[in-house]
This record gives structure tokens, sequence and C-alpha cells, in this order.
């Protein structure tokens, strides 16, 4: 029984490992090769995309505490599962809304003060993806020695 709590947290984590690749890591970035897209329209898409991106984190954070506590899962899962929550967390009620306003000055043709925080949702998103995928690395093999000794 334990192996479902296990296996279900490792996907969830891995599928959420891939969309922050996806998006923050290849879609974000190559927007803003494209010649034909302006700076505003780009941020604006990528108001809209983060925004909605953030929202399936948090369905996916839920779904992993969720499971953490029902499956009364070891501690190491926790605190790597914990370190992805948490940095979705700041990026949720910290960064974006920093972003957001940033974002929408430059829209609207303003120049924005100061620097941009930007930096810190990268290292954030570096900090969610190696945590996510260490949860999910120690998930299989623990998943797997539950399995050996069965």
């Amino acid at each position: 029984m334990k192996t479902r709590y296990i296996d279900s947290f490792v996907l969830i984590c891995l599928i959420w490992a891939g969309m922050v690749i996806g998006i923050s890591f290849l879609e974000a970035p190559v927007k803003f090769t494209a010649p034909s897209l302006t700076l505003q329209v780009g941020l604006d898409v990528g108001r809209h995309v983060f925004g909605a991106f953030n929202k399936v984190e948090i369905v996916f954070s839920v779904l992993c505490f969720v499971i953490l506590i029902a499956g009364k899962l070891p501690l190491k899962l926790i605190i790597a599962g914990g370190a992805a929550v948490c940095m979705l967390l700041l990026e949720t009620f910290w960064l974006l809304p920093v972003l957001d306003e940033r974002a929408l000055k430059i829209i609207a043709g303003e120049t924005p003060e100061g620097t941009s925080p930007h930096m810190w949702y990268i290292v954030f998103d570096l900090v969610k993806l190696v945590s996510l995928i260490a949860a999910g690395y120690m998930g299989m093999r623990l998943g797997r020695g539950i399995r050996e000794r069965s």
C-alpha cells in the first residue's frame, strides 16, 4: 500500500519537474528570441503563461503535501518536496506579484525603478527543479527497495 503513495508522489514530482523545465527553462527564454515579438507582447504573454502555470503548480504542491501526509512518507521525501513547495510559496506570494507589477509598467511604456528581481525567479526555479528531481529519484529508490523486500 505504501508503494502506491510513493509511486504517486514520484509521478507528481517528475511531471512537475518536467513542466518547470518546459515552461521556465525552454518556453520563456525561447519566446524572447522571436524577432517579430515585441518586448511588451512577450511580457504580456509571459504574465499569462506564468500565472496559469503557477495555478497548476499549486495543485501539484497540494497533491504532494496530501500524499506525503497520508502515506506517512519518510522525512527525506518531506524535506525534498517541502523545499520545492517553499520555493513555490516564495514565487506565489512575493516574486510573481513584483514581477507582474514590473511587467505591467513596461507594457504601459514606463521604465520601472531599480533592478529586476527576475534572477530570483531563475534561482527559485532551479532550487525547485533540483528538489523535485531529488524527491522523485529518492522516491523511486525507496519504492524499488520496498518492492524487492516484498
